[in-house]
């Protein structure tokens, strides 16, 4: 029984370093055990209640009272970030889900029972599926565009941070690409702007809802094509959407249909290219 032992960051970064585990046992019939898992468990029923995934008792008589969410947010982060615990845990055996993510053997293999699995509550899916439904009438194609900035200004040096108009223009110039389509736009982000700015572009996006980084991730999934900055969050939605991604690399990108293809794993492309590990 694999035990997984470490919480590396946000949600889809924790998704990651379940998933490779998750196709080994669904493969190989085997069991596993999450011990530090993340606050938004209760989106995913699926998991939670996986027969052959375990998670300890304190989820039920803990975390749901009081402050109990954020004192095990702490708890965790000092656990998983301290020599002496990795120790103990390596003493134990236990697995550090982080570096499983170049374990592709069985992705593709249980594809069907990872969408299963990793599928997020019912009316999460439903409010996505009739957002991208309303965005993809008369046959339109619709492109999910991941806008993260916050964090990003100075992460890697802020390289990877953009305007929105720089989003402005990614959006113009891959609608310009698809002009023989009716290209309407889903915005994914946690910030609160105008739809306006994009003027030429017919776009929609979620207020403020709960569950929604999830929604916002599971709509980003159902789409036709997503593209945004160096990512887990847009990786996963490629990865268990199977839809293709762009990742925005410079303001002066270009883009061809060949520059969006489907995630296969953490650091691959469907088409070969590899991802750098930031």
């Amino acid at each position: 029984m694999r035990v997984i032992c470490d919480a590396p960051g946000q949600t889809c970064n924790r998704l990651w370093t379940y998933v490779t585990s998750v196709a080994q046992c669904v493969a190989e019939n085997k069991k596993m055990v999450i011990i530090f898992y993340d606050w938004t468990i209760e989106d995913f029923p699926n998991l939670l209640h996986c027969p052959f995934i375990y998670f300890p008792l304190y989820h039920k008589w803990y975390l749901e009272r009081g402050n109990g969410w954020n004192n095990y947010k702490g708890l965790t982060w000092k656990i998983t970030h301290n020599k002496t615990w990795d120790k103990i845990f390596k003493f134990l055996g236990f697995t550090k889900g982080w570096q499983t993510r170049t374990d592709t053997r069985y992705l593709q293999k249980t594809m069907p029972q990872l969408q299963m699995i990793f599928r997020p509550k019912e009316e999460i899916m439903q409010k996505a599926e009739n957002m991208v439904n309303n965005l993809r009438q008369e046959n339109n194609m619709v492109i999910g565009v991941h806008i993260r900035r916050g964090d990003y200004a100075t992460w890697h040096g802020g390289r990877f941070f953009y305007e929105l108009e720089d989003y402005h223009q990614f959006m113009l110039t891959v609608q310009n690409l698809y002009k023989d389509k009716h290209v309407r736009f889903f915005i994914s982000s946690n910030e609160t702007f105008d739809l306006k700015v994009f003027e030429g572009c017919q776009c929609q996006r979620f207020g403020h809802e709960p569950s929604g980084a999830i929604l916002d991730l599971y709509t980003l999934s159902l789409c036709d094509r997503i593209m945004g900055p160096f990512s887990s969050y847009s990786r996963w939605a490629s990865f268990i959407g199977e839809v293709p991604l762009c990742f925005l690399e410079s303001k002066n990108q270009q883009f061809t249909e060949e520059s969006f293809s489907k995630i296969v794993d953490f650091f691959h492309f469907e088409n070969g290219k590899e991802i750098f590990d930031w």
